[in-house]
């Protein structure tokens, strides 16, 4: 073999960098989000086991798995590997070398691991070592056959290596095949006619089509009359090349192999795969085809009239094809432009609208979103998909009624299950989301829940292993309250995937709502040894273990926050509760710290604003807790809480009667029912020495809470006092005097709109402070 020369080298790089250099701009398009952006085998976390059971896109092969599942270039790669390895395995003696054999069979197992098509390098290798290898042709090839059956010749030892090397091959593949069965349990994928028009087309038309994809993805282009070029062409090469034994007929020989095995698993034409015509899929055939382009360049160059020419034509081959890729790869920048450019070549392909369409809605451009996925129904009126797409769409610009019946129509048109009546059929899984579509949109409204539950139910039926359906009536099953069946949905659906996160997620929430919070938490932490990062696990897993009040609970309680305010850095109830934590754990400073991040996120975050000013009370920081206590009721000037705090600090630290009158006077205008604000409002009367009114205003009280001793106490004392005066003749009305008044302060951490604080109320250290006061009142009551 000729040594390479750097200039070669440097050529040959040029041109694929001059060719391929404006696709570096291009982002993910088509395949590559779900292969890449949305596949879970990617991720550091996924077990490696996961490559081997899962295809291309992370999904068990068990399930959506495809012929054309796996990287064509990365199969190619693994392909030359396992070829060049072979020809590596006879020795200079004629002798057999295992290692490279050993390591073909090896490199052949991962080529099919990333692309299913790479199993066709053992063809490759059967054919270099019969025509190449040991130099047969064909009719030398039957000759020797026809003797060994004769029996008219001995065995040669050559013919028996090179048999015992074939059938290490074989029976390598052989065992390669049947994992591959097992795996996909032996059934072909599911593809629709919108996948593959071709493979529900009636004879002889799917015959046409598949043999003219041939030609097609050659250099002709002229329908059945280039399928029968093509074919005579193949025929006439391999019949040449097979019966000489010169080196350019093994050349072709092995080009013509390249050519056609590698492209026989995407033809069609023995199994139907899930496109009609591909580029991918023409990678390792494409090979061939160069060694063909090669060889004639080679052999017009040795012909000094021709060499010229030959030179001519390589340098418009390369220079075309060149300008054409350039061009092309400005199609793959994004999705848009890569499908809008296909329906320039073809408008009656439902699929490319339906393309476009996602390509726009990924943009939240819905509205013309919704144009293309009706073309598609246009172009294509039993196309399921684009009726779902239809409906989803219509949901997203908040159409209810248009994607209900969007969603309907797509179910009319799927196999209609009959009562009492068995038979089988194939599904496409995606298909099946229209009953979980459907249901989700009408579970909106509350008379149709049993409805929603019997669409799920029907999918169920139809494919009893769909997770999706099982996570979708669990949620529903939820909201109807229906506590026991939903757990047992989600129960379910862990039998079918044990490794699904969300599942264990879910079912612990049921447990919480079931008020089994051990069983809950032992679920979050299945979630979270699944998915350490899953957010909602992280959070809800902390809150349970702080609710708990359990200390024991709080340092992980508190890691999980931190976890969750890493994974989001802009929601503000992480840091609520992270300052929720410091306040149990009397860590004022934390406590502060994380209080004042959850409002600098979110300014009007009553319960972070209330408990900002319960701690600065607490520790005798009035002065600073009444500028939250402003904010405060400047975003919610009805928290009856923070009126009282605010009223308290007023009267007791401010001195400020009238100002404490103001916020008690607004509680019982807005609650007239609230014990606390009017009894602080009688203090108030009393602290203003109008005696008659604070009777009269405790009175009022003890009628709202008659069971409140201390309203009948201070009432009492009150009434004595007012005999006391009038026996010494004193006016019951006098000039207030200053002094302190207080009231039973609750602790408040009301939650959320979003619903994620927690409510400490009955904290019994905050109670005790309060009664304490409350005894000042007595004492203040009773006093001259």
């Amino acid at each position: 073999m000729a040594a390479v020369s750097w200039r070669e080298v440097l050529l040959l790089t040029g041109l694929v960098v001059g060719c391929y250099w404006n696709s570096l701009s291009c982002g993910f398009v088509f395949d590559d989000v779900s292969a890449i952006l949305d596949n879970k085998d990617l991720r550091p976390s996924t077990p490696l086991k996961n490559l081997f059971l899962n295809d291309f896109w992370g999904t068990p092969m068990s399930e959506v798995t495809g012929v054309v599942g796996r990287a064509e270039l990365l199969s190619s790669i693994f392909f030359l590997a396992a070829f060049l390895s072979y020809t590596k395995s006879t020795s200079p003696q004629r002798a057999i070398v295992w290692t490279p054999i050993l390591l073909t069979v090896v490199l052949v197992a991962v080529a099919t691991l990333c692309k299913e098509q790479g199993i066709t390098v053992v063809g490759i290798c059967c054919i270099y070592e019969v025509f190449v290898a040991q130099g047969f042709t064909l009719p030398l090839l039957l000759d020797t056959v026809r003797h060994l059956v004769l029996g008219k010749d001995g065995f040669p030892l050559a013919l028996l290596q090179t048999l015992l090397k074939l059938m290490v091959l074989v029976i390598s593949t052989l065992l390669l095949v049947i994992v591959r069965v097992q795996v996909i349990q032996s059934q072909l994928p599911v593809f629709t006619r919108f996948d593959n028009p071709a493979a529900v087309s009636p004879t002889p038309a799917r015959q046409l089509t598949f043999n003219y994809l041939l030609p097609l993805n050659s250099v002709l282009d002229t329908r059945n009359l280039a399928t029968l070029l093509f074919y005579t062409a193949l025929a006439l090469l391999a019949v040449h090349s097979l019966r000489h034994r010169h080196d350019s007929a093994k050349t072709v020989i092995m080009a013509l192999s390249l050519l056609v095995l590698p492209f026989v698993p995407a033809s069609n034409l023995f199994f139907p795969v899930g496109f009609v015509v591909a580029e991918r899929v023409l990678y390792v055939p494409s090979m061939g085809f160069c060694v063909l382009v090669a060889l004639g360049f080679k052999l017009l160059g040795q012909k000094g009239v021709l060499k010229k020419l030959s030179w001519l034509m390589m340098a418009l081959l390369l220079s075309t094809h060149a300008v054409k890729t350039f061009h092309r790869n400005w199609d793959w920048e994004s999705e848009y432009t890569l499908f809008t450019a296909a329906l320039k070549v073809n408008k009656n392909n439902a699929k490319l609208w339906n393309n476009v369409g996602h390509a726009l809605e990924n943009q939240n451009n819905y509205v013309m979103a919704l144009r293309y996925f009706l073309q598609a129904t246009q172009v294509q009126p039993d196309d399921i998909g684009a009726h779902m797409n239809v409906g989803r769409t219509y949901k997203n610009l908040n159409l209810s009624r248009e994607a209900e019946e969007a969603y309907l129509v797509a179910k009319a048109l799927m196999p209609q299950v009959i009562p009492g009546k068995k038979y089988a059929t194939r599904v496409a899984p995606n298909h099946l989301n229209v009953y979980i579509n459907l249901a989700n949109l009408i579970r909106a409204n509350e008379s149709r829940l049993e409805e929603a539950d019997q669409l799920y139910r029907q999918a169920i039926s139809m494919r009893p292993d769909f997770k999706q359906a099982y996570i979708s009536r669990g949620e529903l099953l939820l909201k109807m309250n229906k506590l026991t069946e939903a757990r047992d949905t989600y129960l379910r659906a862990l039998d079918l995937d044990k490794t699904n996160a969300d599942l264990w997620y879910n079912l612990a929430i049921v447990h919480i709502e079931m008020k089994e919070p051990r069983e809950a938490l032992i679920n979050f932490n299945h979630a979270l040894e699944l998915s350490p990062r899953h957010k909602l696990a992280l959070f809800n897993s902390a809150l349970l273990m702080q609710e708990s009040g359990d200390p024991k609970f709080w340092p992980e309680a508190n890691r999980r926050f931190l976890l969750y305010v890493e994974e989001e850095p802009q929601d503000a109830n992480g840091y609520f509760n992270l300052g929720m934590l410091a306040m149990d754990a009397n860590e004022d400073e934390a406590a502060e710290r994380w209080m004042k991040k959850a409002i600098r996120l979110k300014p009007s975050f009553r319960s972070a604003l209330f408990n900002l000013a319960l701690l600065y009370s607490q520790a005798k920081r009035e002065t600073d807790a009444l500028p939250a206590l402003d904010e405060l009721l400047r975003h919610h000037p009805e928290h009856i809480k923070g009126l009282i705090l605010k009223g308290d600090i007023l009267m007791n630290h401010k001195k400020d009667t009238q100002g404490a009158k103001v916020c008690f006077q607004r509680i019982v205008a807005l609650d007239p029912g609230n014990v606390q604000g009017k009894h602080n409002l009688c203090v108030v009367y009393f602290e203003e020495r109008d005696l008659p009114r604070a009777e009269s205003c405790l009175v009022e009280t003890l009628a709202m809470a008659p069971n409140e001793e201390y309203v009948k106490r201070h009432l009492s004392i009150v009434r004595g006092k007012m005999a006391a005066m009038s026996a010494a003749g004193q006016p019951l009305k006098t000039q207030p005097r200053e002094g302190a008044a207080v009231e039973e302060v609750e602790v408040e951490a009301q939650a959320e709109e979003e619903g994620s604080a927690k409510d400490i109320n009955d904290i019994e250290e905050k109670r005790a402070a309060a009664l304490k006061r409350l005894e000042e009142i007595e004492r203040l009551l009773s006093s001259d």
